[in-house]
């Protein structure tokens, strides 16, 4: 064999080495870049699938809360029938929620209406509302009762307040009262029932 014909088999070997070297590399690259591409996907979707079961967990933890509170209410409004049974007490219920819609209406004539029931418990508590909405607001107000339009018997009790022409009506029935408590004071009922909420970084 030639001294030429050698040289061009090592020649040949060389670039044959070098050639499998570089699709041996290259191979390699593919196959990491595919595995670092499933990596990445199974990654997303075990991120995906944790933030989906934290969700479903926090939303049946709120629902749980909230039908705990819906019973706190719900039990509260059953007992405000209760309120009226106490009629020394009922009576100066009475006389606050009056004073508060003369306040709110601010008027020289209104008129009253409870339910039937209660009618001689309002005329009662009227005086009293009268005598310290003058003393406080500095004006005299003239109250009548409703006596032919009565609040449902279904009702917890209170009175509603309107102005001489019926056109500003203040809603002070006890059903009312507690729609109102609900919404003001949740926060607190929450907080006391369940605690400071551990995300929560700000208070009122």
């Amino acid at each position: 064999m030639s001294a030429s014909q050698g040289l061009s088999d090592d020649q040949a070997n060389e670039e044959y080495e070098i050639e499998k070297a570089n699709i041996v590399r290259s191979e390699t690259a593919a196959i990491d870049q595919q595995y670092e591409k499933k990596y990445k996907q199974a990654s997303l979707a075990q991120q995906i699938t944790k933030s989906s079961i934290a969700n479903k967990t926090r939303m049946k933890v709120l629902n749980a809360r909230e039908d705990v509170l819906n019973e706190i209410f719900e039990e509260a409004g059953k007992k405000l029938k209760d309120a009226s049974k106490d009629k020394a007490k009922y009576q100066k219920v009475l006389t606050g929620l009056i004073e508060e819609g003369l306040y709110a209406l601010m008027d020289d004539s209104v008129r009253v209406r409870a339910r039937k029931g209660d009618v001689d418990l309002v005329k009662k508590a009227i005086p009293d509302a009268e005598k310290t909405f003058k003393e406080k607001a500095n004006r005299d107000v003239t109250i009548t009762v409703d006596e032919e339009d009565f609040l449902s018997n279904e009702s917890a009790g209170g009175v509603v307040i309107e102005n001489e022409a019926g056109k500003i009506v203040i809603d002070n029935t006890l059903e009312e009262r507690l729609k109102i408590l609900s919404t003001n004071s949740l926060p607190q009922i929450r907080l006391a029932v369940f605690g400071p909420s551990p995300t929560r970084k700000f208070f009122d």
